[in-house]
């Protein structure tokens, strides 16, 4: 499944930069996600638990992760295994960070690949859901780390959990809201 998404940070891009080169830290702003080792060369291990309605896949895996500051772009790849579900992810995410009035824009592009039992109960429309919950838990995270007056403040600010039957229960009802949106907003 292919994602594509950009939002804006209220900071400038320097801090932001300095936010998505601290990978350690950034994780705290996934949903889910725990760095249990630090291999040194960008190469990390951890844990993503994910909630696709009647099931919960941990996923134990590695990423590494590339940057490249001149550029302020990064490539981050991924892969990890369930073991008592079955199921198996892979993910290969580029970003990019560009400098604008209001602060810094951030662009994701990400390739994710389910398999087994995950892939089942991850319909696209469930998926696409819950990478944008993800996604805005993220940047609501990431601003408040950014926002935050010293380090130690912003070291202890986690994402919160994404809850799986709360994604079920917005996914099903999300086109009904987007319908009376676009209803009301025209009139």
């Amino acid at each position: 499944m292919k994602i594509t998404d950009t939002f804006e940070v209220s900071s400038d891009i320097t801090k932001v930069w300095e936010a998505f080169e601290n990978v350690p830290d950034l994780a705290h702003c996934l949903p889910g996600a725990e760095l249990t080792e630090d291999h040194g060369d960008g190469r990390y291990s951890g844990r993503v638990e994910t909630k696709l309605g009647p099931i919960t896949a941990n996923f134990d895996g590695e990423a590494t992760v590339e940057s490249d500051a001149a550029a302020r772009t990064g490539t981050m790849t991924g892969k990890g295994v369930d073991r008592r579900g079955g199921s198996r992810a892979q993910l290969k995410l580029n970003y990019s960070l560009e400098a604008i009035d209001a602060g810094t824009r951030v662009t994701i592009d990400a390739d994710i690949t389910l398999s087994g039992a995950a892939a089942q109960f991850g319909r696209i429309g469930l998926l696409q859901e819950m990478t944008g919950r993800i996604i805005n838990e993220f940047v609501h995270c990431l601003e408040a780390k950014l926002a935050a007056p010293t380090a130690e403040s912003a070291a202890a600010i986690h994402a919160p959990e994404v809850k799986g039957l709360s994604l079920l229960f917005s996914s099903m009802f999300a086109p009904i809201t987007r319908f009376f949106k676009r209803l009301f907003g025209r009139g």
